[in-house]
């Protein structure tokens, strides 16, 4: 569990911003000399050759707006042909019917990467270069070595929509055309250019275990044109209080991105930031290793890279950087000055104006709505956003953060609006938004005060005392009513969308299922073909209850 522990160093650090330890470490670090010698062995590898195009050079501690971006330095010691790429995973650019981003990782500083691409699998006659992006993680501490990591990155635009293509990576010495390995060769589908049925899965808190490889494995079987993970991606900080005493090792994301790749080399992994995934050393905000792993739409605000949207058929769904406002762990707390909140509104102000959008779907990671006893609810997440999604009618909003699955009853300023239990129709222009804690993706699991209250077992509560976060880190305890369902163990949400056949009514039909494979949670969220257009004048105005 991530509860905060206060030790000497730890209460300093929570006193201090994310820049503030990123110069913090920067400095003490550079008192061991342990940047003197990962210079003195970066000097040693530039020394052996460049890849296409010049290294980007960045002070030690200086601020800078994304990462030191270098052309992977070239071994002389191993063979290309001896190198594999590994931790293939996609994601999906800002317009999902032409654009598609393919990433990869290679264990070695490797020559010319490049990806291939076609319509068939045996016929990848395009080729195109690859930007090589270098993280260089020094010995945080006595038990853990430097690492070297070498991400690849293509991103592709002008496909045709509702199109397969084929591809395979490699570089000088490995090329996947060659390759007798069916697995070298991986495939994705543009989205179509009208609405049509198809499914999307979403869950928080992954990390690399087990229970995470099974639920991969189950949301594989769903087909999927895509996957939502809501932060806390891969634990390399386990601690994740957002302080300079965290323990990080970055080998994590190596395990991390190999467990992943059979499903997220042909499902988009749309992933946005918890607090575990704040690393202070690589620069001031503690996001450029996310910045070097990912490429994600980049069309929200420049100083928040986990928030962005984009539209697939008729749902427009739009990621946020929940570490911006959390009164809990409050790291990165005004990260974006504002910027991120007024970006929301004309986002959603935008798709609700928008001919062909019936549903909106926003995931981030701090919970507006749980009642788990590890961290509850975020009284900055209902402050600055819960009004937003009661003002546009947002239909469905998913969370992690909480290592548990729960879900609310229909919600409309901080209160129940609706009683949804397990099977029932919610139509949000008129009833409210359902918020889902989907934290239960393979981490170690949180508990509840209460009984669990899931399809197959129902347990009716008409009240649930638990706490929200305030402003000044003190939990305020609460009664609430809107907990409508609890599961204590790993699993993920399914969504299936419908559109609307003419003048009838479009479907999000919402399934949570345990790694077993069943189902725990229905419900469907319902909307009449073009009511999703404009927002509700005159509601939603306050901040919800226990805004702190």
């Amino acid at each position: 569990m991530d509860t905060p522990r206060m030790g000497i160093d730890e209460r300093l650090a929570a006193r201090m911003s994310m820049p503030e330890q990123h110069e913090y470490l920067r400095a003490r670090l550079s008192r061991r000399g342990v940047l003197r010698r990962g210079a003195a062995a970066a000097g040693v590898a530039a020394g052996a050759g460049l890849l296409g195009g010049s290294a980007v050079h960045a002070a030690p501690g200086a601020p800078r707006s994304g990462p030191v971006l270098l052309s992977s330095p070239a071994t002389g010691r191993v063979d290309g042909s001896l190198v594999a790429p590994f931790g293939r995973h996609l994601a999906l650019g800002a317009d999902p019917r032409t654009q598609m981003r393919v990433a990869w990782q290679v264990p070695f500083a490797v020559r010319g990467p490049f990806l291939r691409l076609g319509t068939e699998p045996w016929d990848l006659g395009r080729r195109i270069p690859a930007e090589v992006r270098h993280l260089h993680t020094p010995s945080l501490s006595r038990r853990l070595p430097a690492v070297d990591q070498y991400y690849l990155h293509v991103a592709l635009d002008g496909l045709r929509p509702g199109t397969t293509y084929y591809y395979g990576v490699g570089h000088e010495g490995f090329d996947p055309a060659g390759a007798r390995v069916p697995a070298a060769v991986g495939s994705f589908t543009t989205a179509p250019a009208r609405a049509g049925r198809f499914v999307f899965t979403a869950f928080g808190d992954q990390g690399v275990s087990y229970h995470a490889l099974a639920n991969d494995a189950l949301i594989l079987a769903q087909g999927p044109a895509f996957h939502l993970h809501a932060g806390d991606i891969c634990y390399a900080d386990g601690s994740g209080l957002g302080k300079e005493s965290d323990t990080y090792d970055a080998r994590t994301w190596d395990q991390f991105l190999a467990q992943t790749e059979p499903v997220a080399s042909r499902v988009p992994w749309m992933v946005t930031t918890g607090n575990h995934d704040m690393e202070a050393w690589y620069s001031p905000d503690g996001y450029d290793g996310q910045r070097a792993r990912f490429a994600l739409p980049g069309n929200g605000p420049d100083a928040v890279p986990g928030a962005y949207s984009f539209t697939y058929g008729n749902v427009g769904v739009v990621a946020l950087d929940s570490n911006d406002v959390s009164h809990e762990i409050p790291a990165n707390r005004g990260l974006s000055r504002g910027r991120q909140t007024a970006w929301l509104e004309r986002r959603l102000r935008g798709l609700r104006a928008t001919a062909g959008i019936d549903f909106v779907v926003v995931f981030f990671h701090h919970c507006a709505y749980s009642t788990t006893s590890a961290h509850a609810s975020d009284g900055g997440v209902r402050k600055e956003w819960t009004h937003l999604f009661d003002t546009y009618a947002v239909d469905l909003v998913v969370n992690g953060h909480n290592h548990v699955y729960e879900r609310t009853d229909a919600i409309r300023g901080g209160e129940v609006s609706l009683p949804l239990p397990v099977g029932a129709t919610v139509r949000p222009e008129r009833d409210g938004t359902v918020y889902v804690t989907a934290g239960g993706a393979g981490k170690e699991l949180y508990g509840f005060a209460v009984p669990d209250s899931h399809e197959g077992k129902v347990e009716d509560l008409s009240h649930v005392a638990t706490y929200h976060w305030t402003e000044s880190r003190v939990p305020a305890p609460e009664v609430v009513r809107w907990s409508r369902v609890r599961y204590t163990g790993y699993s993920f949400l399914a969504v299936e969308v419908e559109p609307a056949p003419a003048g009838g009514t479009a479907t999000l039909t919402v399934s949570a299922l345990a790694e077993d494979g069943r189902r725990i949670d229905r419900f469907t969220v319902a909307r009449k073909a073009g009511s999703g257009t404009g927002g509700r004048s005159g509601s939603g105005s306050g901040s919800g209850s226990g805004a702190g």
